[in-house]
């Protein structure tokens, strides 16, 4: 049985089922003046991982803004900065910073925060938005998802190549999900950075993203559910029509009732507090169904987010949580993503260099796909390779990916290591690829009956 002092393997035995000693009476310590290590207890640990996530988040934040990359990036390398990749050399300082019975709480805050994370997000999705899209955009959208999907689960045999991952159903589905998703927050930052946000490029790239984001929920619940029923083909039925009856529960249920609580609430006034709890308390209670019907809980707070109704309600729900879960909690999530993350796992020359042709090969699918149904739609060929750079945004959605397939032990740890710099280095290519692109071409391009035209 490991101790409480356990060196930095600690994600790879919780992995492995470990069995941890925990004192209850360890939560807070009585002093340094009383002889005691307040690394050796839980509260004054996971503070200290607190502060470090933040601090480093925002140092790297501020070394990243010159070179005009999106939060996304400080906030994946900041996780690997704190795991084994580059801490975990320290094998003494970092298992005194991140003991083994430490992880279970830090990984327990990083869910509740990414879980209130994904509600905002469902939140700030507007799905009249996506009903105002038009034929266009959702074509783009789906053109941008089906040829990296079967690119990426191609591309996947080549982890069973090198003998990194035994190939499976399970394992195939998750790699073509994240190569055919795009964030669209992160692509949110990026069009802001590049003053695209308000063009007619912008406007697609966005419409598009919000429908491709959609459709990568429904994915990835259907993925959870094949990886948690390969035992039995009845239990994947059960927990896809699980779902189903929670999202109609959800729609025809709920909704009317949060709907009713908007009406309740007269124009320039505050919402009731009573209402507003209730209102919050459902992400955990909607995460809990879903965890409980064996998708995830990530599902249920996002579904839930997303049949909130836009306006008075959806701004107060944002003003309340956006700072304290996305500036406090998040950077949690990406520091147990990179205790997951062992780049050193990589270990041979060529998994290296694999990380090369398969960041090209999935984003020039990305790009490819856009494209074909750009063209059709007699979008200018320079615009519709713009629209897909774009698209290859990543950010928080693959990552959370990753992770479930991690935990669902779809994937190896070299599988991880090399699908998130796979993460990073496409949307680190994003901005410049797209500057350059456009000073090359010198043309702002608008619509005029919704055909484009060019201004000089």
């Amino acid at each position: 049985m490991p101790s409480l002092q356990t060196p930095y393997n600690a994600t790879k035995l919780l992995d492995q089922n470990a069995l941890v000693c925990y004192a209850p009476a360890m939560l807070t310590t009585t002093g340094v003046w009383q002889g005691n290590d307040p690394l050796d207890y839980t509260v004054p640990t996971f503070i200290l991982h607190l502060a470090l996530a933040i601090s480093i988040n925002r140092i790297l934040i501020f070394l990243m803004k010159p070179l005009r990359q999106p939060r996304v990036i400080a906030d994946i390398l900041g996780g690997i900065l704190l795991g084994p990749s580059v801490l975990g050399r320290h094998e003494y300082l970092a298992a005194k910073i991140f003991p083994l019975r430490s992880i279970l709480v830090l990984e327990t805050m990083a869910n509740i925060g990414l879980l209130y994370f994904l509600f905002l997000v469902g939140v700030e999705t507007d799905i009249v938005a996506i009903r105002r899209a038009g034929k266009r955009s959702i074509m783009i959208a789906l053109g941008g998802m089906v040829l990296p999907f079967f690119v990426g689960a191609l591309g996947s045999l080549l982890f069973k190549g090198d003998q990194i991952e035994p190939i499976s159903g399970s394992f195939v589905l998750f790699i073509g999900i994240t190569q055919s998703v795009t964030a669209f927050p992160v692509l949110a930052r990026i069009l802001a950075e590049l003053k695209l946000l308000n063009s007619d490029i912008g406007k697609i790239a966005m419409s598009s993203a919000i429908v491709n984001d959609v459709c990568a929920w429904m994915l990835l619940a259907l993925a959870v559910a094949l990886a948690k029923g390969d035992a039995a083909n009845w239990a994947s039925l059960a927990v896809i029509l699980a779902s189903i009856a929670f999202v109609c529960f959800c729609i025809f249920v709920i909704r009317p009732a949060i709907f009713w609580v908007d009406r309740q609430t007269p124009e320039g006034e505050s919402f009731n507090e009573v209402h507003m709890s209730l209102i919050l308390t459902g992400v955990m209670v909607c995460g809990f169904i879903t965890d409980a019907i064996g998708t995830h809980s990530i599902f249920g707070a996002f579904v839930y987010g997303l049949i909130m109704p836009n306006g008075r309600l959806a701004s107060s729900i944002v003003d309340k949580l956006e700072d304290f879960i996305s500036g406090l909690l998040l950077p949690l999530f990406f520091v147990t993503s990179g205790l997951r993350t062992n780049l050193q796992t990589i270990g041979s020359f060529g998994h290296w260099i694999s990380i090369f042709p398969v960041t090209f090969v999935a984003g020039a699918a990305k790009v490819g796909g856009t494209v074909l149904i750009s063209m059709f739609y007699r979008i200018p060929f320079h615009e519709a390779i713009t629209i897909g750079l774009l698209m290859n945004a990543k950010g928080l959605i693959e990552m959370v990916i990753l992770n479930v397939g991690k935990d669902m032990k779809v994937l190896s740890d070299v599988a991880f290591a090399i699908m998130v710099m796979v993460q990073v280095i496409t949307t680190a290519i994003i901005t410049p690829t797209v500057t350059a692109f456009q000073k090359r071409e010198g043309t702002l391009w608008h619509t005029s009956g919704g055909q484009f035209r060019s201004q000089s």
